[in-house]
Parts: C-alpha cells; structure tokens; sequence
C-alpha cells in the first residue's frame, strides 16, 4: 500500500504485553501527540486490535492531525514476526498467534502499516536521533525479563528473510551453565537477565547478606525489579552490586562475541535494568567487553546508554516505517 502524496505524519506504537504507547510524529520527527493505553492482552487479539485502533485515534485526535494526513504506522511486537506479511506468529507474553496485524490496521486506517520486532525498533529509534546518531553500524542490548538485542548496519536492521535476528540472549556463554528459558544451558539470557538477578538477590536476601534488599522488597522476585536493586545498592548492600557486576560482566562476553562478529562503531545498553543503574552497567559491559574482544578490535567501538527510555521503542518504529514506505515508494531494493 502506496503512502498518501499529500500526508506528512506518521505514528509509531509500541505493544507491551501491559501497556500500548501510540506516538505522532511530523515528517521531520517533531513529537506531536501520544496515548496510552492497558494491552489485556487476556481479551484475546481481536480485543487488542480494536485497542491499538482506538489508541491511534487518540493519539491523532491529541495531536489535532486528520487520519487524512497520516502517511503510514509503524508498530513495534515483541515475539516471532513474519515481517514480509506483516503477521504475528506468535507472541507468548501476549497469547497471540497468527495475527495478520498489518492486514487489519491497513484496512482500518488506510495506509501503510509496516511491523518490527519491538527491539530492532528500539536500536533503531537510538540509531535515529539518540545515542547512535549518524554511526555507521550500531549494537543494541537491552537486558530486561531476557535480553533483547539489535543491530543496525549502514541505516538497515539487520534481519533474516522473514523474521528478526541477533538473538544476542541466546549465546552460549557459560557451557553446562543453567537452564535457560529457550531449552538449552548456559545462554547469557540465563545468567544475566533481570530474572537471573533477581534470583541470586533473593538468595543473598534471605542469606542475611543483603539486609537492605530484604526492607524494600524481601525474597519474593516479583518485588526484586530493577529499582529494588537499585535502591540496595544505593543504600549499601554489597553482595547485590557484586551480583549486578557479575551479570553485566556476563553482558560483556556476549558483546564482545558480537564485536568480533560485526565490529560495530557504538554498543548502546539499555532496558529497566541498565536505567536503574547507568553506571555500573556502562562500566562492567566495557570493561569486560574490551578485554574479551579480538585486539584489532579492542579500541574500535564505544559503550553507551540509551538516551530515549519509553519512547525508543514508538520512535524506532515510526522512523522504520517513514523510511520503509518512502523507499518502496521510490522502489529502493
């Protein structure tokens, strides 16, 4: 589907399995309105459709533009993507399967609607106008509940044929290590996620060895999140900064693993984890990261923090889908 000649705006929207964020953007990326909404994604995807529908409106009517002039959407999704037709095969954290996601919100809208993994789209709202502005190849790694990651070579995600790539929280990094999630041991996911965090806190907590933690959020990991560990640290607890080192450490081999892979100019970390803690993140992912990778490579990129937050994700995915539908427009390969 062809762009309107005489529309300027695009919107980018991020769906979280708890929250939808619809953003609006002129065509030289002036922020003009946003919504939110909750995802339920326990009503099903015929529901959430009709929700992510009735969020673009709102964003539009916040933003006073006309659906007339909007040019094309794009939408970050976490989960297994066929980006060629534009369906979500299967999004675990949401319960949906076989969404034609693209197909609906077109017919709804009436223009381009372009998806993107949730994380490419964040490492490409970076590589828009955040902390990777104007490098040549950028690496995304965003530790969360897992760990995401993305890379953007020469303006262009990086992806397979139909689907998503740099699963970087699936490297085996510590062989016969833990269970991973995935099926298999000792996957970086399985030692240095927020949720491998929270169970070695919780261990340390209920040890004795981490009195703080245990005044803020006890044993149970559902209270350990990424300001809990924060706020430990922040108020002494040594054994919980050990333990977030040792991760973000872990962190580091599997970037240096991709450096020697695709040498990129720029590693930008973020997700809930490394907000909470910029600094011992940036610090123990460098340093481990420098001294791991190949020497040729070892002074070649730079280790940075995501300056966009929420909004990398929305950002990400409208710049995707202005650039997207622009090229096939001009019928750019």
């Amino acid at each position: 589907m062809a762009a309107k000649s005489n529309a300027d705006y695009w919107v980018g929207f991020d769906l979280g399995a708890t929250k939808m964020l619809a953003m609006v953007y002129s065509s030289s990326f002036d922020f003009c309105g946003k919504a939110k909404k909750k995802t339920k994604a326990y009503e099903g995807s015929k529901s959430g459709l009709n929700r992510i529908s009735s969020a673009i409106f709102a964003a539009l009517d916040k933003a006073g533009i006309k659906r007339d002039n909007l040019a094309g959407i794009g939408i970050g999704i976490p989960g297994l993507l066929d980006l060629e037709k534009g369906i979500v095969v299967d999004a675990p954290n949401l319960g949906w399967k076989k969404v034609r996601i693209r197909d609906s919100l077109e017919k709804k809208f009436g223009v381009p609607v372009v998806i993107i993994n949730d994380v490419d789209a964040g490492v490409y709202g970076e590589y828009s106008m955040g902390a990777a502005k104007n490098a040549r190849s950028v690496v995304g790694v965003f530790p969360g509940t897992g760990i995401g990651g993305g890379c953007i070579y020469e303006g262009k995600i990086l992806r397979g044929k139909r689907n998503s790539c740099l699963e970087i929280g699936h490297i085996q990094v510590m062989p016969g290590g833990p269970l991973c999630g995935c099926g298999q041991r000792g996957c970086l996911e399985a030692v240095a996620s927020r949720l491998s965090i929270s169970a070695e806190a919780a261990k340390a907590a209920y040890r004795s060895d981490a009195p703080h933690l245990i005044e803020i959020a006890g044993t149970d990991l559902s209270n350990i999140r990424s300001g809990a560990l924060a706020a430990s640290i922040n108020a002494g607890d040594k054994a919980i900064e050990m333990i977030v080192r040792e991760a973000a450490a872990w962190i580091g081999v599997g970037v240096a693993n991709i450096v020697n892979l695709l040498a990129p100019d720029v590693i930008v970390l973020g997700g809930g984890l490394v907000e909470a803690m910029p600094d011992i993140f940036q610090e123990a992912v460098e340093h481990t990261a420098r001294q791991r990778a190949m020497a040729a490579f070892e002074n070649s990129f730079k280790v940075t923090v995501a300056k966009l937050g929420d909004d990398a994700t929305v950002a990400g995915a409208a710049a995707w889908a202005m650039k997207t539908v622009t090229e096939q427009n001009k019928g750019t390969p």
